[in-house]
């Protein structure tokens, strides 16, 4: 056993971050300012969109583009169960009724197969997440959208970083929504970013955030600018600040190396469990792609053992391993399953995937004599836990 205990998440923040903070701070600009914008810019270039929007968190990048669909009383939106439970409440807290689609059993993202049996003509979006930095078939989803002609937002919370077909995702035709949480491939503390090539969308959002003042806001306090100011529609208290965007700036430079680092560690995790009977590791999609490995997520055959998934994870932290729970299907929890009434049996591999999931240990700070223990201690707990 570790002696140390492993957690299952550490940002990777150096000097470049620190200083650059406590530049914000010694410049009087600490919210929304100057360098929220160059982070804005610095963005767009990474992803390749002409128009990105930094906000307070992805969840609110989710609500704001579910406003931006203008959703009436019954109008619905196909997502994942296997998600966070926040893009399924921005569909309900932007006017919408969520529908629920099954997902892929190897690679967790949602199955455009199931998608296609769940539209309705109340349907007016499809939400894809691409499930641990994996990028879901987007060809294939845009070309439902058009035959039905659905709006298509895409959860890309876990997918800063990721590519489909060449294409960073943020370059699509789409709205992308992305996290910098702590636990994501770069983080601003708090944070998030719409990023789309809809010019009229990004004006609306970038309203929205702000209380419905002009997006350039910020400037009527320099020099050039005026206190005067306009409330052109409602709005909400969703921006970001500098000392938010100061971190990402240092954060966006150093990804690539972190998804380098990321996926180091996967693989080895891959290759060490590969004749592990009790272990499912994470397929990969078919298409080219890159994939960001925001999670590194295997099913435990819980069926194989005397402990279900939750104690597994327990037994973990008994070998001072960590884990995260990413993720209890949306339609699980109690809310849901009241609001959303899923007859049993109607997402299987969802079902299955809920109840045998778990997130090991995977950041950039990791060694692999870190990753050694963590496949040690999954077999360990698989050895005296064994039917």
């Amino acid at each position: 056993m570790r002696e140390k205990f492993l957690p299952f998440s550490i940002p990777t923040i150096g000097d470049e971050e620190i200083n650059e903070v406590v530049d914000s701070l010694k410049s009087g600009w600490i919210t929304t300012g100057p360098k929220t914008k160059r982070f804005e810019d610095a963005f767009k270039e990474y992803v390749n969109a002409p128009y990105a929007v930094p906000l307070s968190s992805a969840t609110a990048g989710l609500h704001l583009a579910m406003l931006a669909l203008k959703l009436q009383p019954g109008d619905e939106v196909i997502t994942t169960p296997m998600t966070f439970g926040a893009t399924v409440s921005m569909i309900v807290q932007g006017g919408g009724k969520p529908v629920l689609a099954d997902i892929e059993p190897g690679t967790l993202n949602i199955d455009v197969r199931e998608v296609r049996k769940k539209i309705t003509p109340r349907t007016r979006a499809i939400v894809p997440v691409h499930f641990a930095g994996q990028p879901c078939d987007m060809d294939e989803i845009f070309a439902l959208a058009k035959e039905f002609g659905l709006a298509v937002i895409e959860d890309a919370a876990h997918a800063i970083g990721t590519e489909y077909k060449g294409a960073r995702i943020g370059s699509l035709d789409s709205i992308s929504v992305f996290s910098f949480h702590p636990i994501k491939n770069i983080t601003t503390g708090e944070g998030g970013m719409v990023a789309t090539r809809d010019e009229r969308i990004a004006e609306e959002i970038s309203l929205m955030k702000f209380h419905g003042m002009s997006r350039e806001a910020w400037k009527r306090y320099q020099s050039t600018g005026t206190p005067n100011y306009d409330i052109m529609m409602p709005g909400f208290k969703y921006n970001m600040m500098d000392i938010q965007a100061a971190l990402g700036l240092h954060q966006l430079d150093k990804l690539d190396k972190f998804i380098e680092m990321r996926t180091l560690l996967a693989n080895f995790y891959n290759e060490a469990f590969y004749d592990v009977e009790e272990v499912v590791v994470p397929e990969e999609v078919p298409y080219p792609h890159r994939h960001a490995w925001h999670l590194y997520t295997p099913l435990i055959r819980i069926e194989e053992l005397t402990i279900d998934r939750d104690q597994f994870m327990a037994e973990l932290k008994n070998e001072n391993i960590g884990t995260g729970l990413h993720f209890k299907a949306v339609h699980h929890h109690p809310y849901y399953k009241e609001a959303l009434q899923i007859a049993p049996g109607e997402l299987p591999n969802a079902d299955y995937a809920s109840d045998r999931i778990l997130s090991l240990p995977l950041f950039p700070l990791m060694t692999f004599d870190d990753a050694k223990d963590v496949v040690q201690a999954v077999k360990t707990v698989i050895a005296r836990t064994r039917k």
